[in-house]
């Protein structure tokens, strides 16, 4: 063989900007926001497609990609350090035509056909970069290829007061799709596209010159792409997928999804040692927990230094905790310090923020006069909450500032 011919390649859309999250993306591009105490949310797709066999994958930046190319750096964390195939970050400058950027999401993988033209692949893959979940794509391409399919959707059934907000797609027995919505007033089905995608390439690279020629397109798979190939009568599959899933593109979804780890009752195993969760974690000592404190169901990163009392909590690395502080139903992102007698409760606290002392961050629900006044408070990155401050439920603190 003279080239490397590789049958797959997958394309991580990780260029969003991410807006509903507020502080926490205003540095940073979603997918490399912490999560879980040791991971970013681009490590579950990342991890997805190595434990899946595929190995050429492209990571399409765009909104504040430094960080994030910092953190994919050459792939090796996640095997993804080949001379054939590996992971690449494409950002627009670099593609057709120069600096444009991506106008959607079947815009951001028109602008790289060049990129994927190399690999000469079988079958492109498109993923989302802010999802947790841990799936095989091989089994969704070996159903692809089984069912004869041109495209084939990953589907999952959501709660119909949910679907509203996803694309539904409606299905036949032998779960071709016959009917795709996006984000419908009236729902005819609860089967909903995960945004994971399998083509085949040559049939998708039509669709992507058709779609980029086409006046008034809003150049996305949902909007567009997908309407298109199932109005010319496409062979169109729906891939069930059962198992744990999170969109986390609100402050409340990403909140609850790091919570979601501590929780015995949710199908997240993140230490199975069959489907690994890779990611590009800095070294630390073991955390330390002092004698007088007191921690509970929480998840305890390395390099931590723990005297205060934490319950039901993530605490990312390198996180000090000190005596007399409590922390409860929140997430911790790394560097974070929460100083003598503060209180956290119920909230998101981002990397390398200070909440000095007898301070306090969120309310606990129950202590509230009307519960419906409740929401996550978030603290962003590098701000300090001063001695004594009181941050009220669903307040959020801009990065670097001072309360």
């Amino acid at each position: 063989m003279m080239a490397h011919k590789s049958n797959v390649v997958a394309m991580l859309l990780a260029g969003g900007q991410g807006s509903r999250l507020g502080v926490l993306t205003k540095n940073i591009a979603k997918p490399a926001v912490p999560y879980g105490g040791n991971y970013r949310i681009i490590d579950f797709p990342l991890s997805n497609c190595v434990n899946s066999g595929i190995y050429t994958v492209g990571v399409l930046t765009q909104y504040q990609p430094l960080e994030l190319n910092d953190y994919l750096g050459n792939g090796q964390p996640w095997d993804l350090d080949r001379l054939n195939g590996g992971v690449h970050v494409l950002s627009p400058y670099e593609a057709i035509g120069g600096a444009e950027w991506y106008k959607g999401t079947a815009n951001a993988i028109y602008q790289n056909i060049n990129f994927i033209e190399k690999y000469d692949p079988e079958y492109v893959v498109v993923l989302s970069g802010d999802h947790i979940y841990k799936m095989n794509y091989a089994k969704m391409i070996d159903f692809h290829r089984k069912n004869n399919a041109d495209c084939t959707i990953a589907v999952l059934e959501v709660e119909w007061e949910e679907a509203s907000r996803f694309g539904i797609l409606a299905t036949d027995e032998n779960d071709r799709i016959y009917e795709f919505a996006e984000k419908p007033e009236k729902p005819k089905s609860n089967k909903a596209s995960m945004g994971v995608y399998v083509f085949n390439w040559d049939k998708l690279k039509q669709y992507l010159i058709q779609d980029e020629n086409t006046e008034g397109s809003s150049n996305d798979f949902g909007k567009n792409i997908i309407p298109t190939m199932l109005d010319a009568g496409e062979r169109m599959f729906a891939f069930p997928f059962r198992g744990y899933w999170k969109d986390v593109g609100t402050i409340d979804s990403l909140w609850e999804a790091n919570l979601d780890i501590i929780n015995p009752n949710v199908d997240l195993d993140l230490s199975d040692p069959s489907w690994r969760i890779y990611s590009r974690n800095p070294m630390a000592p073991p955390h330390y927990i002092g004698k007088n404190a007191s921690v509970e169901n929480s998840s305890v990163s390395e390099g931590c230094e723990i005297e205060g009392s934490v319950d039901y909590s993530v605490i990312f690395s390198n996180v000090t905790i000190e005596e007399g502080a409590d922390v409860k139903y929140s997430v911790i992102m790394p560097g974070a310090h929460i100083k003598k007698g503060a209180k956290v409760y119920y909230s998101i606290v981002a990397e390398n923020a200070v909440v000095e002392e007898n301070a306090k961050v969120g309310e606990i629900p129950e202590h509230l006069k009307n519960p419906e006044d409740w929401g996550v408070a978030v603290i962003g990155a590098d701000s300090t909450i001063k001695n004594g401050s009181f941050v009220e439920p669903g307040v959020m603190i801009k990065s670097g500032e001072e309360v």
